[in-house]
């Protein structure tokens, strides 16, 4: 990869293709000077606080992957105060501004909570880098208060606007959204994540019970095995059925790889086996049935062949059968070794992350870069 693109951002630009650097400088497989060459790209030319950044893009993307390099070589300090400074500004800010949101009672947009634009992005960063410091634990609170049902007892997490984050004739009632990249796993595995470390707040069981019993309700158990739609809308939930006849593509973002691991980040931190086993079970039926495997086309980190390794390596790694390891190996092997030369260079839908998941297939991972994704 040639250095040429600048913009600090993990989904696409110099951040992602940063961690890849340094995850193979980490595991003696490439230089330090590469992935130095990358966070220079990474924080060159300014780095954006905006209400409109988040963990995969602006200043927050930058803190990831400069954290990443930090805590590996020891280098970078008083690059990363200084953006880490920032990022704790804006936070403050957004939190200021979500509060504001539900003592007024009103739906949020997933930009306000989601992983990639939203708080549960920035909380992601701030548990790796200072896990048990304020700014980590108002973020969990928040995402207490965010689980709470609002006035009209639709969940607390129904955003009035269409998936694609804008308003929509299709959705006039807006949806709610299952999927780890936009939707409440995310929030799940945050508050999975951080009970596991030891990072707790009040009522912080009480909203990891509430997702899961929300994600109970949607279960689909059917001939494809155990899933969970996408999105429902208002209608969908005055029946209470989806519309969905089917699970989809088994992706990272939206597909049940991500539902499924968010939900075994729970079972382990609350202690429930029964909810472990229909998380890998889920998981399983992506990786053994063939009309769902057959929907997955690329090979990229956020819908392909790449993100449903890295999450079924993950769910693996923590899993109480060995059902889902003894299926690495063909998995990784469906990862190709380059990406096409007209490839996006970055993380979550180029060559970078196809990159890392190959690396992960064959190595392990020293950095674990995918606590990006909220899988680790």
């Amino acid at each position: 990869m040639t250095p040429t693109i600048r913009e600090s951002s993990l989904a696409k630009g110099a951040a992602g293709i940063a961690l890849l650097h340094i995850e193979r400088a980490a595991a003696g497989r490439g230089t330090w000077e590469a992935a130095h060459t990358w966070l220079t790209r990474c924080v060159e030319g300014g780095l954006s606080t905006s209400p409109t950044t988040g963990l995969f893009y602006g200043a927050p993307a930058a803190a990831f992957a400069v954290h990443t390099a930090a805590i590996h070589t020891g280098r970078y300090q008083g690059t990363l105060d200084t953006i880490h400074a920032a990022v704790t500004e804006t936070t403050k800010r957004r939190l200021d501004t979500a509060h504001a949101r539900i003592d007024r009672g009103e739906r949020p947009d997933f930009f306000e909570f989601d992983l990639i634009y939203g708080l549960t992005g920035l909380g992601t960063y701030f548990l790796r880098s200072s896990p048990d410091g304020d700014t980590t634990r108002r973020i969990l609170v928040y995402l207490t208060r965010l689980t709470k049902p609002l006035p009209d007892s639709t969940p607390g997490w129904w955003t009035g606007l269409a998936p694609s984050g804008q308003p929509s004739p299709d959705y006039p009632g807006g949806h709610a959204n299952f999927g780890m990249a936009h939707g409440i796993t995310g929030p799940l595995a945050l508050l999975a994540l951080a009970w596991r470390a030891g990072i707790t707040v009040p009522g912080h069981l009480d909203a990891i019970a509430r997702i899961c019993t929300w994600l109970d309700t949607w279960r689909q158990d059917s001939d494809h095995g155990l899933w969970w739609p996408e999105v429902i809308t208002p209608a969908e939930a005055a029946t209470g059925t989806t519309r969905q006849q089917r699970p989809l593509r088994p992706s990272w973002c939206y597909g049940t790889p991500g539902i499924a691991r968010a939900q075994q980040l729970a079972a382990i931190a609350t202690r429930d086996p029964v909810r472990q086993h229909i998380a890998e079970a889920a998981l399983l039926a992506c990786l053994t049935e063939p009309e769902q495997h057959s929907q997955i086309t690329d090979h990229t980190l956020c819908h392909g062949s790449a993100g449903l390794f890295q999450a079924a390596w993950r769910t693996a790694t923590d899993s109480s059968t060995p059902t889902i390891r003894e299926h690495l190996a063909s998995l990784g092997d469906q990862i190709p070794d380059t990406s096409p030369p007209d490839s996006e260079p970055g993380l979550l839908e180029g060559a970078a992350g196809v990159a890392l998941a190959r690396h992960t297939a064959s190595t392990g991972t020293i950095t674990d870069w995918d606590a990006c994704l909220l899988l680790a």
